[in-house]
């Protein structure tokens, strides 16, 4: 082997062991972190559920009952229609029984194993 490549495979087996720290640590939180975590809270809320409820009752009462609605009109029903089950959107999915994605730790002193299936 060449000098060279050899030379570079220290350097990089260096630059590896030494970057390993900045990938385990969790370092500051961002400056943007706070105020999405406090809308993500909000929309997540049951006041949030509500509104969504009330604004798909609202839209959806205009569109079947509004008649001949022009097109403005229509049209800002869909999007309020949209918005309200955006906003709905998480209760919708814990009527289905889904909590979302979760990566748990085992508690100390127990494994984690998995049983085999039995007949």
């Amino acid at each position: 082997m060449s000098r060279n490549f050899v030379f570079l495979l220290i350097l990089a087996g260096t630059g590896l062991y030494l970057i390993e720290p900045a990938f385990a640590s969790g370092g500051g939180s961002l400056p943007w972190e706070g105020p999405l975590q406090q809308i993500q809270a909000s929309i997540n809320g049951p006041v949030a559920g509500a509104v969504g409820l009330i604004a798909v009752a609202i839209a959806g009462a205009m569109l079947i009952f509004g008649g001949e609605l022009n097109d403005f009109a229509r049209r800002l029903a869909y999007v309020v229609l949209v918005l309200g089950v955006l906003l709905g959107a998480s209760t919708i999915v814990g009527l289905f029984g889904s909590s979302g994605a979760s990566i748990g730790i085992a508690p100390e002193g127990k494994a984690a194993t998995v049983d085999p299936a039995r007949d």
